[in-house]
C-alpha cells in the first residue's frame, strides 16, 4: 500500500484545514487508520484513528472536539478535518494504514506510513 498526504498547508489560528491521505497499490477497506504528527523537535505523537468500517474514531485529548476522522472506502482515502486550530498544531502529519487497530493507535510497527504533510498554525 503506498499512501500520499496532502493538504497541509499554513493558515492562522482559528482556521481550518481538511487533510487527505490517498491509498494505491491496494484497497484500504479491511485497514484501520490513523494520523499522527511530529512538531520540531519532538517525538511523533498519535491524533486519531478510525476503524475499517468508519464506525469507531479515537482522537487525542488534545485534539478532540476539534479534529475529526473521517474515510471513505470507495474512494480508498482517509480524512482529518482540523478546525480551530492552535499554533500548537503546527507539525508533519502522517497518515499510517494497519491491519492492527492497536498499531494505528500506538505508531508502533505500523504496516504502512504516508510521506508527511506540513500544518504550520500562525498566531
Amino acid at each position: 500500500v503506498q499512501l500520499q498526504a496532502s493538504g497541509g498547508g499554513l493558515v492562522q489560528a482559528g482556521g481550518s484545514l481538511r487533510l487527505s491521505c490517498a491509498a494505491s497499490g491496494r484497497t484500504l477497506s479491511s485497514y484501520y487508520m490513523g494520523w499522527f504528527r511530529q512538531a520540531p523537535g519532538k517525538e511523533r505523537e498519535f491524533v486519531a484513528a478510525i476503524s475499517w468500517s468508519g464506525g469507531s474514531t479515537y482522537y487525542a485529548d488534545s485534539v478532540k472536539g476539534r479534529f475529526t476522522i473521517s474515510r471513505d472506502n470507495a474512494k480508498d482515502t482517509v480524512y482529518l478535518q482540523m478546525n480551530s486550530l492552535k499554533p500548537e498544531d503546527t507539525a508533519v502529519y502522517y497518515c499510517a494504514a494497519d491491519t492492527r487497530q492497536w498499531a494505528v493507535k500506538d505508531g508502533f510497527m505500523v504496516q504502512y506510513w504516508g510521506q508527511g504533510t506540513l500544518v504550520t498554525v500562525s498566531s
